[in-house]
Order: C-alpha cells, then structure tokens, then sequence
C-alpha cells in the first residue's frame, strides 16, 4: 500500500509504500531529513508526526520516551506509515544533490598513532573522487552483509585520499582485522557519503564543536573546511579523552589555533604520567562552565552516545541552546566498531 506524506513547513510531499520507513522513503525522493546511525539509536532523526499514524518499530528506549511519544514524535529512521501523513522537520537541503555511490578503494597507509587509534588511508580508482560534506561518513562494506561507519576526516578540499580514524573496540570484527592483518594495498568497498553532520555555512552564530575520542575525525574535517574556506565565524573546539594519549593529533589542533581557533582540551581520567594541568571531567560540563548561555551559537558534537545525548539535553535545557542548532553524530558501536 502506498500513501502520501506532506512534510512541514517546507510544504513538500512525497509517496511512501507501507513497508518503508519515513526516512528511507524521504532520501528515495530527494529529500534529506536529519539522520546519523538510522537504526533507533541516536536520536538525530526525531520528528513530529502533526497528522496520521505510524508504525513505530524496534528502537532504544531512551532514545524515544513515551512523553516525546505521546507528543507525537517519532524515530523517521523506524517508523512506518499506517495513513497518510503530515510530518514536521528541518530538512537539510546542502547534501541533497551528492550522490550516495558503493565504491572500490584500495589500503594506501595506515598509521598507528597510539596503541588503539589507527589512522586509515583510503585511495579511490585513478580519476575518482568522492563528493562529501565536511562531517559526513562512509559505510564500508564486509562480507555477509555487514556494515562500518566511519567519519571522514579530510575535509573535501584535501581528497586525494580519504581519511579515517579508526579506534581498537574490544570484540570488533572490523577495528580487530584493522589492527591485526589489514595491510596496504588491501581492497575494501564503501558506501557513501553518508549523514546530516556537517557545518552549516549559511549561519552566522558562532560555534562550538565538541568532540569526544575518535570523535575528533568529522571535527577535524569541518575545520580543516571552515579554515580554507575563510570562514570568519568564531570556533572554540573541546576536545574530551580518558587519557593525554586519547588526544592524538594535538599537533595539528595547536596549528588550527595559530589561524583564530579556539582549543580546550579536557581529561575525565588523566594518568599520573601525563603530567595534566589542563581542565578535567566530562568535557560537555566544561563547555557549560565556559558558556552557561548557548542561546546565539551553533553546536556541534561527535562521539560517544552519552556524550552527544548528555550534551544536547545540557546545552538545551540548562543553557537554553536552540535544539535546531544542535548538530551531532553519535558513534555507535554496531555500526562504527
């Protein structure tokens, strides 16, 4: 069966067979809704459903509570259709014209930085390149239908390779084979690009970026972007890790702020080695100590899920952030491990 879907306040409309999902049916026509690990988890493509019924479909719970339910919102990248819909969102027009490609790509370097952090470099087929946005991901793909995310750490300007941050998760099949018998000239498929994290150039607020771990790689690729784009919008990136070793590229942080950006780096666990005088605990609460008023800023953030969830419902609640200025990528491990 199929039925009509009108999204608000754009007014655009598109059909939806039964058997998809709002997002699914929405991306099918062109239009891109806000989205990340589409698999119930993160929250990011939550909307309102003003008219119609849906099938809600598997998710975490914490992800949607029955009070946002009986509100009337909705996971897009869960719910299916059981009528006609009216829908509300922000729809995100800046991805709407790159195409998702499945694409070959070839292991060119791999350098390990630290015991648990690899960074990958992918090289596509002579005279290939791969339209992104600074923040999104590709999905490699493996054998028996499985799927990685990864964000993509170079920014679009600087694609002669693409750039990977890959952590060593405990039992991962993927980060396990990446550490212990990957291998340069190895060949991998992905798919991509993927996801709504990526900068909004049309705003003038300033922003805030806030990354926790491997977090750092789409953090890094929007301000490599803002930078050579001349970006005049003021930045202050937190950078939050267990340990000093966690923040591995800090070189390349202190060249960032050579050109006007701001950097915090925060330590939850700092070992006695580090030798850390710099801020400690979870490093959302040091932007609140910075920033207890976010109501004229962008925010972006990326890595794990408690921080990003943790982060939106702080900035939002207690220092009256706009929830649609609040930008995020959660990385999660069945998808990203």
């Amino acid at each position: 069966m199929t039925f009509n879907v009108l999204v608000k306040p754009s007014n655009h409309s598109f059909t939806i067979d039964s058997n998809e999902t709002i997002l699914e049916a929405g991306l099918r026509h062109g239009f891109i809704f806000p989205y990340s690990c589409r698999d119930g988890v993160c929250g990011t493509c939550k909307g309102m459903i003003l008219q119609g019924t849906v099938d809600y479909g598997e998710y975490e719970g914490d992800t949607l509570n029955e009070s946002e339910r009986a509100r009337g919102m909705a996971l897009f990248c869960r719910s299916k259709p059981t009528s006609d819909l009216v829908i509300e969102c922000n729809e995100v027009s800046a991805a709407k014209d790159i195409p998702i490609r499945t694409m070959p790509c070839r292991i060119h370097k791999l350098d390990r930085l630290t015991d648990d952090v690899m960074i990958v470099h992918l090289k596509l087929p002579a005279n290939e390149r791969l339209q992104f946005l600074a923040g999104q991901y590709i999905n490699i793909l493996m054998k028996g239908g499985k799927v990685r995310s990864f964000s993509l750490a170079n920014p679009p300007h600087n694609d002669e390779f693409l750039q990977l941050h890959v952590r060593n998760v405990s039992g991962g099949e993927f980060t396990q084979h990446v550490f212990t018998q990957m291998k340069e000239r190895d060949i991998l498929r992905f798919k991509g690009p993927m996801g709504t994290f990526f900068l909004r150039e049309d705003s003038t607020k300033p922003i805030i970026l806030v990354a926790s771990g491997t977090g750092f790689a789409p953090i890094k690729s929007i301000i490599e972007h803002a930078l050579h784009i001349g970006l005049k919008r003021s930045m202050h990136f937190y950078w939050g890790a267990l340990s000093l070793s966690g923040l591995y590229m800090l070189e390349a942080v202190k060249k960032w702020e050579s050109h006007g950006i701001k950097f915090t780096p925060v330590l939850s666990e700092a070992m006695p080695t580090d030798q850390w005088e710099g801020r400690s605990g979870f490093v959302h609460t040091a932007v609140m100590e910075d920033h207890s008023d976010l109501s004229g800023y962008q925010v972006y953030a990326c890595g794990a899920p408690i921080m990003v969830e943790s982060a939106r419902r702080d900035f939002v609640t207690l220092c009256r952030l706009p929830n649609e200025e609040f930008f995020s990528d959660a990385f999660i491990t069945t998808y990203k491990a």
